[in-house]
């Protein structure tokens, strides 16, 4: 979602601090100003186009669920209060959970209806405090540990729930419950379940990749390092996606016993025959650039695009079995 296209039309605030002992439920909604207005609008951006998002669906046992397939916008504050109370049980019973405030914003985006539950984790940081004392000022440094996420930072832990037809777009943070770190958000909170975020199936592709990579080939071969990041970087830029199958052929064409690691490596998720669609670049930049160090301490970082140019860059195997780097048609250098 764009921030542009987001209209706000609910927002309230409940302080979810294990320190209290209790959830300090709103009885009104937030005012928000122009300046919150930006402040909801950026996380719930930053939320829906992030790759760790998990595509989830609620199960049919879900209390949430329940709730919200009754929604009525004339009962916001009510509704957020049970939404608010429910996470601050869950919460207080598994003291390893960070203490929050949570953000309960109604808003709409290409004419659909959504549900926003973000929860904004608590950071400490330190602030000034000016002290008077008999006509004179002190000025003081504290410690604050309840401060919110700022407008640029991304939130860890949020629901973003279409009100349509249920859909929930997840990010979620794993905290240790009865000595198992858990997904709580989904299992114990909204009783959801979906696939794998983007990130995490093409970090899944990837490994498995480098996995077998290192059994069949020399660990210091780089030109099976720099080929393998070329194909990878190929389906990104030529077919805008990451198509497993296809990778499969180009990678291990010539050996199916590689062939055969790397689906039993990637079957037990699920995604033999998956396609990976980033929706953010950041997730897919450390394939732009071929990264490569000498054992004289020399470092070359060089574009993708440039990569295969032989009249930009070359590899010289020379007789010794040594690698000469020759870099050509140089019009300008500079230093940084």
């Amino acid at each position: 979602m764009n921030r542009d296209d987001i209209i706000i039309k609910k927002v309230i605030v409940h302080i979810l601090d294990a320190a209290v002992g209790m959830p300090v439920l709103s009885d009104r909604e937030l005012s928000c100003g122009p300046n919150l207005y930006d402040f909801f609008s950026a996380h719930l951006e930053k939320i829906t186009c992030s790759d760790d998002l998990k595509q989830c669906t609620f199960f049919e046992d879900s209390e949430i669920y329940d709730e919200l397939k009754q929604f009525d916008p004339q009962q916001f504050v009510a509704t957020s209060q049970k939404l608010a109370a429910f996470l601050y049980t869950i919460m207080n019973s598994n003291i390893d959970i960070a203490s929050a405030d949570l953000a309960v914003v109604l808003f709409r985006s290409e004419e659909r209806d959504y549900l926003g539950l973000l929860k904004m984790n608590y950071k400490s940081s330190y602030t000034h405090l000016t002290v008077s004392d008999q006509g004179e000022n002190m000025n003081n440094i504290i410690q604050q540990k309840a401060l919110l996420p700022s407008e640029g930072q991304k939130l860890s832990e949020a629901a973003v729930i279409d009100l349509n037809n249920f859909d929930i777009m997840l990010l979620e943070k794993k905290y240790e419950i009865n000595g198992v770190k858990t997904n709580y958000l989904s299992e114990l909170y909204l009783k959801c379940h979906g696939r794998l975020s983007q990130k995490a199936r093409l970090n899944i592709v990837t490994k498995a990749v480098e996995q077998v990579n290192k059994k069949y080939f020399d660990e210091e071969n780089v030109e099976r390092a720099m080929e393998t990041k070329k194909v990878l970087y190929d389906a990104f830029e030529n077919d805008g996606g990451l198509n497993v199958g296809d990778v499969k052929e180009k990678l291990f064409a010539e050996n199916d016993d590689m062939k055969k690691d790397f689906e039993e490596k990637l079957e037990k998720y699920h995604l033999e025959e998956d396609v990976i669609k980033p929706v953010n670049h950041q997730t897919i930049k450390k394939f732009e650039r071929q990264f490569i160090k000498t054992d004289t301490g020399i470092e070359i970082s060089i574009p993708m695009e440039q990569y295969n140019n032989s009249d930009v860059v070359e590899f010289i195997t020379n007789a010794d079995g040594s690698v000469s780097v020759l870099i050509k048609n140089v019009g300008h250098l500079t230093s940084r």
